[in-house]
């Protein structure tokens, strides 16, 4: 499965496309027409990517599908958070810093926070594990304790999966753990379009999970004059990435 996910992971990077396309013109031989054409197409699609308003549908699309939790709403009835990972830079990264360093996906720690101090009678659950590609590379895990620890939560009120490497084995190895009861209910905090797959799985695994999404990238529309490469290519790799995996999910009955 550790491969799949690997080859899915490519297939998720739109500039793989492109970079096919134009490997493919190289290897056509004295074919000219062919070439033109599948360089043209390659070029085509590049431009295609930096046009934000389509990926930015895609996302709305995953990012609507559960809708946001007001500050003040009522979540005394609640036993606790579970905080996927995701919003930490990579291990060999932070490992250089006391820091913890984190990326675009900062709310998923942040608002855990506020959460947490309007409503302290919840319990903290922080899954994640990543892939450290070197010894001695800190987990997600260990990287939001840091950052837990900055903010003033006691070590010992929160709990740690750091084995995960994906959103399955959140839900599975988080169940395993030593008062993390999966039949109270819990709040899901993961990015808003993450969510639509994190709680299928979650639920699966036998959680009784309320979905309160954050790190929401899009809003009420995108103007149409929104035009950038670099931004419009990490939102194509973002959707196409959850779509490919939550298909990948369904397929092997994970969600």
């Amino acid at each position: 499965m550790l491969i799949a996910s690997k080859i899915l992971a490519l297939l998720a990077q739109p500039l793989l496309w492109v970079a096919t396309l134009l490997v493919a013109s190289l290897v056509v031989p004295r074919k000219t027409a062919w070439t033109r054409g599948l360089v043209g197409s390659a070029l085509g699609l590049l431009l295609l990517m930096g046009w934000q308003p389509l990926p930015d549908l895609l996302i709305r699309h995953l990012e609507n599908q559960y809708a946001e939790v007001p500050p003040d709403a009522d979540l005394s009835g609640y036993f606790g958070i579970v905080v996927l990972g995701g919003s930490t830079e990579p291990g060999y990264v932070a490992r250089a810093h006391a820091q913890p360093l984190l990326n675009e996906a900062a709310e998923r720690l942040t608002a855990t926070v506020a959460l947490l101090h309007n409503n302290p009678h919840l319990r903290l659950l922080y899954t994640g594990g990543g892939r450290a590609l070197a010894e001695g590379d800190p987990t997600e895990a260990e990287l939001a304790q840091t950052f837990f620890a900055s903010q003033h939560l006691p070590p010992q009120e929160v709990l740690y999966e750091s084995a995960s490497r994906n959103t399955h084995e959140n839900a599975v190895l988080s169940a395993q753990l030593h008062g993390a009861d999966i039949t109270r209910r819990w709040l899901l905090v993961t990015s808003a379009w993450h969510m639509p797959r994190s709680v299928a799985t979650f639920a699966k695994a036998g959680w009784n999970v309320t979905a309160y999404p954050v790190d929401f990238r899009t809003g009420f529309s995108t103007p149409w004059t929104a035009y950038g490469l670099e931004s419009g290519i990490r939102s194509w790799q973002l959707v196409l990435h959850e779509c490919l995996g939550g298909l990948a999910y369904r397929l092997t009955g994970r969600m």
